[in-house]
C-alpha cells in the first residue's frame, strides 16, 4: 500500500469521506496522524494533536483551506489521553463548540494528570525510579523537570461524551464499531468500519515501530504488556485484508501479519530479559537487555517503564521474582 503522506495543514484522501492529516511532533516518532471523517455538513476529527502553537497553526491552515473544503469541524473523538492525541482537545472543543468523545477511563486519566502537578507526585516518581535502581542524579533531573503533562495539553473541557467497547457510531452514513485496546493506554478507542474494511487503530497497531508499553508509578502492579498482547489476539477477529490507519506512520495492510510481528517482537524481548535475569539485577541494570544504546536522562523514564512492563509480564508468568534489598531497591532474578 503506497499512499503519499500529506504535508502539515494539508490532507490526503484515503477513501471517499475519509481524509488523513499529519502534524509534526517535537520528539520521536516525529509525526502524529489525525483522521477526518465526513459527517453531514462537516467533519469529525479523530484526535487533536499536540498542545502547542505549531499544531494550532497547522489546524488553522487545514480548517481554512482545501484540506477540509472549507467545511467546519463538527465532531471530535480522542482515542486516548497522551499529549500528542489529546493536547489540543480543549482548544478545538472550545473553538468549535464541541463535546469530545472519549472512553471514560481515558477521559478521567487525562483530567487527573492535568491537575496532578504537586511536589507529592514528583516524590512518587522519584521513589519509583529509585527502587528500580536508577542513579542518584536522575532524581535531581526529575525534580528540575517537574510535571510534564500540563505543558503539552491545553485546558481540558469540563464535559465529554463517553464511548465504550462495542458501541456503534454512525458517521457519514457508515457504521463504525468502537474497539478498545489496552497496554499502551488504559482503554484506547479504535474504530472499525466493516463496510469499508478500515480500522482506525490509534497507537494500538503501528506499522514500523512497536507501541510504547510501560509500567508506571500510579499502578505499579499492573500488567500492561499482558493487556497489550491480549488485545492483539482480540483484533485477530477482524478481516486479514483490513486497511489499518495508525496514529504514527502510513496506512498499511494486511492486519494479521503485523499482529504476528508485534507478538513475536515481545516474545523475543521477554526471552532476552529472562536470560538477563540469570544473575539478579535491578531494572536499571537490565536496560541493556532491551536497549542497544545507553539512555540519557530524558529517555530513562521510558526505558525503565518499558523494562518494568516486561518484567511484570515475566513475573505474572512465574518466570522471574522480586528480590528487594534493605533499602527497598528491587533486583529481579529467575525463579
Amino acid at each position: 500500500m503506497d499512499i503519499e503522506p500529506p504535508s502539515p495543514g494539508q490532507a490526503q484522501e484515503i477513501i471517499p469521506g475519509l481524509r488523513w492529516l499529519r502534524f509534526p511532533l517535537p520528539f520521536p516518532p516525529h509525526d502524529v496522524n489525525v483522521w477526518l471523517l465526513e459527517d453531514g455538513e462537516g467533519w469529525l476529527a479523530i484526535d487533536a494533536g499536540m498542545g502547542n502553537d505549531e499544531t494550532r497553526a497547522h489546524w488553522r491552515t487545514a480548517l481554512a483551506g482545501a484540506a477540509t473544503g472549507n467545511r467546519p469541524l463538527t465532531g471530535l473523538l480522542v482515542t486516548h489521553f497522551h499529549p500528542d492525541h489529546a493536547g489540543l482537545m480543549g482548544w478545538l472543543a472550545a473553538d468549535h463548540g464541541l463535546v469530545p468523545m472519549m472512553t471514560r477511563i481515558e477521559w478521567l486519566t487525562a483530567r487527573s494528570l492535568w491537575f496532578d502537578t504537586g511536589a507529592e507526585m514528583i516524590d512518587q516518581q522519584v521513589e519509583f525510579a529509585r527502587i528500580a535502581g536508577a542513579p542518584a542524579d536522575y532524581a535531581a533531573f526529575q525534580r528540575a523537570r517537574g510535571a510534564l503533562y500540563q505543558r503539552s495539553v491545553t485546558p481540558l473541557p469540563r464535559a465529554f461524551r463517553a464511548i465504550a467497547d462495542g458501541d456503534t457510531l454512525t458517521i457519514g452514513g457508515r457504521d463504525w464499531r468502537v474497539l478498545t485496546g489496552q497496554g499502551h493506554a488504559p482503554d484506547m478507542a479504535c474504530l472499525f468500519c466493516a463496510e469499508a474494511r478500515v480500522l482506525i487503530a490509534a497507537d494500538q497497531i503501528l506499522p514500523r515501530i512497536t507501541p510504547y508499553i510501560g509500567l508506571h508509578a500510579g499502578e505499579p502492579m499492573a500488567d500492561p504488556l499482558g493487556a497489550f498482547l491480549a488485545t492483539l489476539e482480540r483484533f485477530r477477529a477482524l478481516p486479514e485484508d483490513t486497511m489499518v490507519l495508525p496514529s504514527h506512520g502510513a496506512p498499511f495492510a494486511p492486519l494479521h501479519r503485523r499482529l504476528d510481528a508485534l507478538a513475536a517482537h515481545h516474545a523475543d524481548r521477554l526471552a532476552a530479559l529472562e536470560e538477563a535475569c540469570r544473575e539478579p539485577r535491578t531494572t536499571h541494570a537490565l536496560l541493556p537487555a532491551l536497549f542497544r544504546r545507553p539512555l540519557d536522562h530524558r529517555s530513562l523514564g521510558f526505558g525503565l517503564g518499558e523494562t518494568l512492563a516486561h518484567l511484570r509480564r515475566l513475573e505474572a508468568m512465574g518466570r522471574v521474582q522480586r528480590l528487594p534489598d534493605a533499602e527497598g531497591v528491587i533486583a529481579w532474578g529467575r525463579t
